[in-house]
């Protein structure tokens, strides 16, 4: 039995896989972008936002007495394991155990940023799986004051975390680069982009405050830094005050769109100026509009699958206002792609038999699983599909026939009113 909270759990992890309690497959379609890939494998996880939804690789392991610390170290663990694998010529090859905890371990000690700096220091006697084990302990770790703050209370975690993975991708990248992106530049530009986000609407809720104080703690910036992020949050921010950074990395660029939407769409429905402020961030990054939704759509998603694990998301009528926009977004995202979708699920009629049951009663378990797998096909040559492989997919089933109304029968339609053109 895994037990991340324990000493020796690297170790344990792999022998698992020798003994192939799971897999680390990692199916890279040649149809698809990596950077896009990673984006939306990793975006299931729930590790952009800094919620451990499920896991990459050990789906099946029992992690219902780990802690929300526990859960997150090993989800950071099982990314890193990700980006090395994409990042090999060929990623189904078997990774070299120690090749990858070798790489990781440079990779911490070789930013020169405040929040990792101070916690790789001297290791004394330890091995090079114990050291990682001590730093992703470390990283997902908040030590801070917040027992005046309600929000996540029961869950101070590093929700900054997915930084770490952006920049060990950009290391396995230009691993001969002298010099890399700086974890503290990153921060200061994301929490730009989160005060960009509440003010948006031209006022900042107790709840936005919040979240800006677990995400100022996540980022652990050195004091001139610090102080910066407050008084931007304070008195406001602009897109002049995003740094270069923003315009290099792809991966970041979405990450700050994630960033954006969750602190609007966590809260309610995005009003006229909300929406405006995303349109205008994605122009800003230099995103195109199918971009700009699939990373909202990834947020929604997130929220309405995640709705009844996290505290602040429980609220029934935002939920089903942003279902209500998840709906719509979908419709124009899978519309783009309606003539070839409409060949491809033509072509199996067992999934067009399941998303027909769907618009009727709800599928079970087995049921669902057979939906993700035969979507698999599908997200190879549409990556938008991607969203129907994370838990609670099927919930979008009855959108597709909103693209494609004569996927349903005749018999289904009978008292459907007919539309005027």
């Amino acid at each position: 039995m895994l037990q991340p909270g324990s000493k020796g759990w690297i170790n344990k992890y792999f022998d698992l896989v020798e003994k192939n309690q799971f897999d680390l497959m990692c199916d890279l379609p040649d149809e698809v972008d990596k950077h896009s890939f990673i984006h939306a494998a990793l975006g299931r996880t729930g590790i952009i936002f800094g919620f451990p939804s499920r896991l990459q690789f050990a789906k099946e392991l029992d992690d219902s007495k780990w802690t929300s610390e526990e859960k997150l170290k090993l989800l950071l663990f099982e990314c890193h394991l990700f980006v090395y694998k994409v990042n090999l010529n060929n990623p189904e090859e078997e990774i070299d155990k120690n090749d990858f905890i070798n790489t990781l371990v440079d990779f911490y000690g070789k930013y020169n940023a405040s929040s990792i700096s101070k916690i790789f220091t001297f290791f004394l006697k330890e091995t090079k799986d114990e050291k990682l084990e001590t730093i992703l302990a470390k990283r997902v770790d908040i030590k801070s004051n917040f027992l005046e703050n309600r929000f996540w209370v029961n869950y101070l975690n590093n929700v900054f975390i997915y930084l770490d993975v952006i920049l060990f991708n950009e290391f396995m990248e230009h691993r001969k680069k002298s010099t890399f992106y700086n974890y503290d530049e990153l921060a200061l530009n994301a929490l730009n982009a989160i005060t960009l986000a509440a003010y948006s609407d031209g006022t900042i809720e107790s709840q936005e405050k919040s979240m800006f104080s677990v995400f100022l703690a996540s980022a652990n910036l050195s004091d001139i830094h610090r102080e910066l992020a407050e008084s931007r949050f304070k008195s406001g921010a602009s897109f002049d005050d995003f740094t270069d950074v923003v315009e290099s990395n792809w991966l970041f660029k979405r990450f700050l769109v994630d960033l954006s939407s969750f602190v609007i769409f966590s809260n309610h429905e995005a009003d006229i100026e909300e929406k405006k402020y995303l349109s205008e961030l994605g122009e800003k990054l230099g995103l195109n509009e199918m971009e700009l939704n699939e990373s909202l759509a990834l947020t929604e998603q997130f929220i309405l699958t995640n709705q009844s694990r996290i505290p602040f998301l429980k609220n029934s009528s935002s939920v089903e206002k942003v279902y209500s926009s998840l709906s719509k977004r979908w419709v124009k995202i899978l519309g783009r792609n309606k003539d070839k979708l409409a060949v491809e699920l033509k072509q199996s009629k067992e999934l067009v038999q399941l998303i027909r049951k769907s618009t009727t009663t709800e599928l079970s378990k087995e049921e669902k699983e057979m939906v993700k797998t035969q979507f698999k096909d599908l997200v190879k040559s549409m990556p938008s599909l991607a969203i129907f492989m994370l838990p609670g997919g099927a919930v979008l089933l009855p959108i597709v026939l909103k693209v494609i109304p004569d996927l349903i029968p005749s018999a289904f339609r009978d008292n459907e009113v007919e539309k005027k053109d």
